[in-house]
């Protein structure tokens, strides 16, 4: 009697190649963007796997699932807005020294901080050192404790109601939405800065308040 057929390593092997390969050929506009940014002593294949590498990152850090709570909300609404007219590989790279440097995304902490943090910040290279936007941060911070409600219950009020279509190119991603204009004009109102429309959408994403990922896509 014969008995039945067992997947081949070969097979698996494929599988993960041919997955690998579907990311990086959806994302292929974006890492032949990224690896202008990766060290030049790499060899022209090693520099794309790790533009892949890290872009496959950037996709997971675009979060399908719900994100929740203050400080976390907070260090998104900073990170996107550092991210402003930069790739966003300068801010994935440089995410645990952000961390750092903005003790840990604390509102609290961070509302406290004065001319000698603002100083220490300007001088730190493993952040991005913009003054505008590390003021805005601290101003930020200092409106989130102003709120009268959670920071993130305030930005989920945002989401988009249920049944909202996943897109099925890139084309039909969308840069701004009338929610996310909706959550610039509130948080201006209520003090923030760097919180434009399309700011405020690529938080969205990265929130979970709308799930971006393609249809079919193995990140989310």
């Amino acid at each position: 009697m014969s008995t039945p057929s067992q997947p081949t390593p070969h097979g698996a092997v494929f599988a993960a190649f041919a997955s690998l390969y579907l990311i990086w050929g959806t994302t292929y506009l974006a890492t032949a963007f990224a690896i202008k940014t990766i060290p030049p002593f790499l060899s022209g294949s090693a520099r794309y796997l790790l533009s892949a590498a890290l872009m496959y990152a950037w996709l997971r850090s675009r979060n399908p699932n719900p994100l929740r709570g203050v400080a976390p909300m907070f260090e998104r609404l900073c990170l996107e807005g550092f991210q402003s007219g930069l790739s966003w590989l300068v801010i994935l790279r440089k995410r645990e020294s952000f961390r750092r440097a903005f003790a840990g995304f604390d509102p609290a902490a961070v509302a406290a901080f004065g001319e000698a943090d603002t100083a220490r910040l300007l001088a730190d290279a493993g952040i991005v050192r913009n003054r505008a936007k590390i003021e805005a941060t601290c101003r930020n911070a200092r409106a989130v404790l102003d709120l009268d409600v959670p920071l993130d219950d305030l930005l989920w009020s945002f989401a988009p109601g249920p049944g909202r279509p996943r897109p099925r190119t890139l084309a039909e991603v969308p840069a701004v939405t009338e929610e996310s204009k909706a959550m610039a004009k509130e948080l201006k109102r209520r003090g923030f800065g760097f919180v434009g429309p399309t700011t405020c959408y690529a938080l969205m994403q990265a929130a979970g308040l709308v799930n971006d990922h393609l249809e079919g896509c193995l990140a989310g």
